[in-house]
């Protein structure tokens, strides 16, 4: 028997999620991975923020604040215009489906990504995202087994 509950993401979507499904039993740990960003050859960490893990013997959810509030007083990565941003994750599934949005100004601007990577703003500014992830059963449609929302800043010179 399945347990759903609505998650909401402060201003991204609104995501029916199910804790359990059939590959939740690949899924391990506590809580979702750590995920990294590299740029060039450094490596900076993200911030785990809303999320809901299903592993073998228990079912999590968190709700937290959105990127900027969770990014507040934390000083964003200096990036070029253009640098190439590569998502990094070592856990196995990964997961199999992404969203990738960043917010300026109060407004939401949604980044097209390819091969866990995209491009930097080529315009300068501090520019806040949210990397959201869901690891989607692949027996039923649209049931999420897991999700989670990284945030990172970047600002552009």
């Amino acid at each position: 028997m399945k347990k759903w509950m609505l998650v909401f993401s402060i201003g991204i979507s609104i995501i029916l999620s199910s804790c359990g499904g059939n590959t939740s039993s690949k899924l391990s740990g506590s809580k979702p991975p750590e995920t990294k960003i590299q740029i060039g050859n450094e490596t900076f960490p993200t911030i785990l923020g809303t999320y809901c893990w299903s592993s073998m013997f228990k079912s999590v959810c968190a709700d937290t604040a959105g990127p900027e509030e969770l990014l507040e007083g934390k000083a964003p990565i200096v990036v070029q215009p253009g640098d190439e941003v590569v998502f990094e994750m070592d856990y196995e599934p990964l997961p199999n489906e992404v969203h990738v949005a960043y917010y300026q100004g109060g407004k939401e601007t949604e980044v097209k990504v390819e091969n866990h990577r995209f491009t930097a703003p080529k315009e300068k500014g501090v520019y806040y995202y949210s990397y959201g992830v869901w690891w989607m059963d692949e027996n039923e449609e649209n049931v999420s087994n897991a999700d989670a929302f990284y945030a990172f800043a970047l600002e552009v010179k």
